[in-house]
């Protein structure tokens, strides 16, 4: 754990600080790298915490197969979340608290579909968020920079791979899913603003969050 807290401070030392909780209780991502590892951090928690529901609730007990695809995704999704904790270290935002309450686990198309939504919203996530990664001005910070977009880079090609096989349950007679996310976007390599990854995926964090720092970095 050291040694990937040191690695994630040399990323861009004058422009990081931890998360933070402000006076109204709002959880900060933090500034710089580290506002941008704990956005992806905070979006793995919640995906974790949506497919451990969906095993415990047995949503696909009488379908063994897509059961086992789900159990499989959860434990993808458990070893990024746990990756970025553990890479943050001290830096890193609690464990949030979700409210999944307003999803019928019992309705297999609609977990479905909720899913999907999620994993496209999760790379579109990454794919906003890249480019904004600072890579420092000494070779350990540029170093360190790039090995963590690389990891991410492989995480995100993961979430890819999801949404894909999610979808392919969906429409099992293959072709592009009409969604609603592939026609606004003009494809499936798309990118959401912080804000627009919040409206998507925000009702179910009951953990108030302010993303202040991490709009001001894309701005």
């Amino acid at each position: 754990m050291t040694a990937c807290q040191n690695s994630i401070n040399d990323m861009s030392p004058a422009a990081n600080s931890g998360a933070r909780v402000g006076a109204d209780g709002a959880v900060s991502f933090g500034m710089g790298n580290i506002a941008i590892l704990n956005y992806a951090y905070a979006l793995e928690q919640l995906e974790t915490a949506f497919y451990y529901t969906v095993v415990e609730k047995g949503t696909f007990k009488n379908d063994p197969t897509t059961e086992k695809i789900f159990k499989d995704i959860h434990d993808h999704e458990l070893v990024h979340r746990e990756f970025f904790k553990v890479a943050l270290g001290g830096n890193a935002i609690g464990e949030l608290e979700f409210d999944v309450s307003s999803i019928d686990f019992k309705n297999q198309r609609e977990v479905l579909n909720i899913a999907r939504v999620l994993e496209d919203t999760g790379v579109a996530a990454y794919n906003g968020v890249g480019p904004y990664i600072q890579l420092g001005s000494t070779p350990e910070s540029k170093a360190a920079a790039l090995l963590y977009l690389n990891l991410a880079g492989k995480i995100v090609s993961v979430e890819a791979r999801h949404a894909s096989l999610i979808s392919s349950i969906l429409q099992p007679n293959g072709g592009l899913f009409a969604g609603d996310y592939v026609v606004n976007n003009m494809g499936l390599e798309a990118s959401l603003t912080i804000m627009e990854v919040l409206g998507r995926a925000g009702k179910y964090i009951k953990t108030k969050i302010d993303p202040s720092s991490l709009i001001s970095l894309t701005m």
